[in-house]
């Protein structure tokens, strides 16, 4: 991304305050794609990154904040971090580069690319409503992607209804196709595709459903975290411990619950009980 992408204004409109919000609200969904993402061998997505304010650190001068994109992103539950993308423009104690961490609630955007579509983008919506045709279709193409209809906002790429199989026989129904609304939306196609490996793979090795990484943090507390249903079923299916902690204390239906997964909420309740 060249610095001529770098979005920054002064004040935050009405517009943008929402879209800041319905961003921080749907974010579990950016997370949940980039859990995905980290597992796969060949990368699928382009671009994968959250827009934060930074504050210009010139006092009485104009923009008081520089609104930057942040990439290789890391989530806890609590702290989004990364590293900045951008080269700043006013910002003089940050440069490209250098590693960022704010709370979900400093973050005013998100957006991810698959095969140059975006998904997200709240912000960059904004401001193509407020543009013409003509001016529209400069921006798009100085980015190089594919930002849909104005007006609109992609979550997740829609989905084919999920064959027969795990979680349509765990749930009980076919899933609803998703495009951009940010209720419950179906499972990730990757879940169901590797239910039979990774149940092949637990059953080799159960010791793996317990097993805690260099943070302190548990396979199933990550799922819980990222919303992946399958796994969590397949990971309490083979031991997996639902009263382990993680650093903070926060048990798997713990994160679950602070992101909003129902489904996965259900399954952990229903297994403690």
């Amino acid at each position: 991304m060249s610095e001529s992408t770098i979005v920054m204004f002064a004040g935050e409109s009405a517009a943008m305050q929402a879209a800041a919000e319905q961003a921080q609200a749907s974010f579990k969904y950016f997370w949940r794609e980039l859990s995905w993402e980290y597992r796969r061998i060949i990368p699928g997505l382009g671009l994968a990154a959250v827009k934060v304010a930074f504050p210009s650190g010139r006092e009485g001068e104009e923009p008081g904040v520089e609104h930057m994109w942040v990439n290789d992103i890391q989530f806890d539950g609590q702290t989004i971090s990364g590293t900045l993308l951008n080269s700043p423009q006013w910002c003089d104690n940050i440069a490209a580069g250098d590693p960022v961490s704010v709370s979900l609630a400093d973050i005013g955007d998100w957006m991810y690319t698959i095969a140059g579509k975006v998904y997200g983008g709240f912000s960059i919506d904004v401001m193509r409503q407020d543009m013409s045709d003509s001016e529209r279709a400069d921006h798009d193409q100085a980015w190089g992607l594919d930002f849909g209809k104005p007006g609109q906002v992609l979550i997740v790429p829609a989905q084919q209804p999920e064959k027969k199989g795990f979680l349509s026989g765990l749930l009980g129904k076919k899933e609803p196709l998703a495009v951009v609304s940010t209720e419950d939306l179906p499972e990730h196609p990757m879940s169901e595709n590797m239910v039979e490996k990774m149940d092949e793979g637990l059953r080799d090795d159960p010791s793996f459903a317990r097993s805690v990484d260099e943070n302190g943090w548990t396979l199933l507390q990550k799922d819980a975290l990222a919303g992946n249903l399958a796994p969590v079923t397949l990971l309490v299916k083979h031991g997996a411990e639902l009263d382990a902690v993680n650093p903070r204390g926060e048990t798997a239906l713990d994160l679950a619950r602070k992101m909003g997964w129902p489904r996965i909420v259900a399954f952990l309740e229903k297994k403690l009980h």
